[in-house]
């Protein structure tokens, strides 16, 4: 169901010849910064990548399928009753965490649990004073709620020492069990699909020729190896140049993202084609400089979230403002799944080993809806758990 969106056709063809000289064989270019990365040198280059582009837009009309049927675990241990978790978030101003925080609740609900949830508010400081407080309340886990727990590692120790399991939500780069830090398991996508299938998108939405800004937050080790893979996707098509890579922490979005995207169009005007940003929260916080500038809502540049599509993302590809699609985590599952694994670590029950798998929303498979909510899961979880 993927559906191009491409500006008329004479201003496309302006835009796609614009791009086809920004085409390099060197198109990992740019450094992480506050500002743009001097990548505006334009270069002669093949136009396109037509073998890439045929994979990448197989790939995306698998990734817009919304018939997933359910692909997670179906047995389990029965509910272990009374227990109290501890949901300890990055910033609850960071959709993604917020919204599996908000499917902790629910699914804690179902299975009989107590949660509570302390905001770290974003720096380190704060997240450490949470973690602190967390260890302090003896909970049964601990969820590490899309921070490194290595920013924590004394409060993370003395959880291990006093056998509070920790289960991570984005805490680390991979998805299952994790020795170092010792994590029961890490519930997220594998990054690496979410990266490659953003990419894959660009490349495919702008028939292998774009001018890409990349938009990450380098202080989290999780964000950044979401985007230097989104780079390296993007570097196997020769007519995609990535013009700058945007380093916006995310407590400062909503501050610094407006004054970044004014000067990114300012200084790229029309070979800024596309963008790609490790969080759709960039593109609610990108609006009114777009807006102001006088760039219509459906583009381009055609916008692209990496990772969360909360409900505000979804509204705006769905009115088609100034976001196109987004790569969504299925946050509400995945709430649920911290809470089944935390079931399965009280009954010394080894993790489930599941990982969602990805998927593209647009406008034109969405159906209007506000999240990514596969189906089968509830019913498959309130089956393990007796509930």
């Amino acid at each position: 169901m993927h559906r191009n969106h491409k500006p008329a056709p004479a201003v496309r063809t302006a835009r796609l010849a614009s791009c086809a000289l920004l085409a390099t064989a060197a198109a990992l270019v740019g450094c992480e910064r506050g500002s743009s990365d001097g990548a505006d040198e334009t270069a002669t280059g093949p136009s396109g990548c037509p073998a890439v582009h045929a994979r990448a837009q197989a790939a995306v009309t698998r990734a817009e399928r919304t018939d997933i049927p359910w692909g997670g675990p179906t047995d389990g241990p029965e509910a272990v009753s009374g227990r109290t978790i501890v949901y300890v978030a990055q910033t609850m101003t960071n959709p993604g965490v917020a919204g599996a925080a908000k499917g902790v609740r629910e699914a804690a609900r179902v299975i009989g649990w107590d949660v509570r949830v302390i905001d770290g508010g974003g720096t380190p400081a704060g997240i450490q004073a949470a973690m602190s407080e967390a260890v302090a309340l003896r909970p049964a886990g601990i969820v590490i709620g899309g921070f490194d727990p290595d920013s924590t590692a004394q409060q993370a120790a003395r959880a291990n020492a006093q056998g509070i399991p920790l289960i991570g939500w984005h805490a680390v780069p991979e998805p299952g069990p994790s020795r170092q830090p010792d994590l029961f398991t890490n519930v997220t996508t594998r990054v690496q699909d979410v990266a490659r299938i953003s990419a894959q998108w660009i490349i495919s939405d702008s028939d292998g020729r774009a001018g890409v800004v990349v938009i990450t937050d380098a202080s989290i080790p999780f964000a950044r190896n979401k985007s230097d893979l989104i780079r390296k996707e993007l570097a196997a098509c020769s007519g995609v140049r990535v013009l700058s890579v945007e380093n916006i922490p995310i407590p400062d979005a909503s501050s610094r993202t407006p004054r970044e995207i004014s000067s990114l169009l300012s200084r790229f005007q029309d070979r800024w084609t596309h963008s790609v940003a490790i969080n759709d929260l960039y593109f609610a916080d990108a609006a009114p400089a777009f807006r102001a500038a006088g760039e219509k809502g459906s583009g381009p540049p055609f916008n692209i979230g990496a990772g969360d599509g909360d409900p505000s993302a979804f509204q705006r590809i769905n009115s088609e403002q100034y976001q196109a699609a987004t790569v969504p985590e299925p946050l509400t599952l995945q709430g649920w799944q911290i809470v089944d694994e935390f079931n399965r670590a009280f009954a010394d029950r080894p993790a489930s080993g599941y990982t969602a798998p990805i998927h593209i929303a647009t406008a034109g498979n969405s159906e209007g809806a506000s999240t990514w909510d596969p189906s089968g899961y509830q019913a498959a979880y309130r089956e393990i758990w007796g509930k």
